[in-house]
């Protein structure tokens, strides 16, 4: 709220040029806000894809977690009065990309109680198609 009132002073005193500056950190910030968010659900969303693949079967709480995360996922990359998205598909398979390993680590964890380590679950899920089904989720 700060910026915007001091958006509105810099436009008061005739400062366009500075006050744009100001916007354009907004809308950065913004966006940044909006990659970490997309991120975060991201990698939930790879966590119950991975566990899924490598027990092959799945749970009602995970099926939840795959639709809650997808669900915020294309919630926060919609743009709300001018229509698309914020995230192309390029951009939301890079986040995903980026994701997996993290996702993995995490699912090693809870896939099997934790029985085996993060190598050996990689070796049990084959990672393009893991990738291609969250992509395909998002887009739907």
């Amino acid at each position: 709220m700060e910026e915007l009132l001091e958006i509105r002073q810099l436009l008061e005193q005739g400062k366009v040029h500075e006050a744009l500056l100001l916007v354009d950190e907004l809308e950065e910030m913004s966006l940044s806000d909006k990659i970490n968010k997309i991120d975060s659900y991201g990698v939930i969303l790879l966590i119950h894809l991975i566990k899924q693949k490598a027990e092959r079967r799945s749970t009602r709480s995970w099926e939840i977690s795959i639709e809650n995360a997808v669900r915020e996922i294309n919630k926060t990359n919609k743009r709300r009065k001018s229509g698309g998205f914020y995230l192309n598909e390029a951009e939301l398979k890079n986040i995903l990309q980026q994701g997996y390993e993290i996702a993995l680590k995490r699912a090693a964890l809870e896939a099997f109680e934790g029985r085996y380590e993060t190598e050996e679950l990689a070796a049990m899920v084959n990672q393009p198609e893991t990738l291609a089904e969250a992509l395909k989720l998002i887009q739907e």
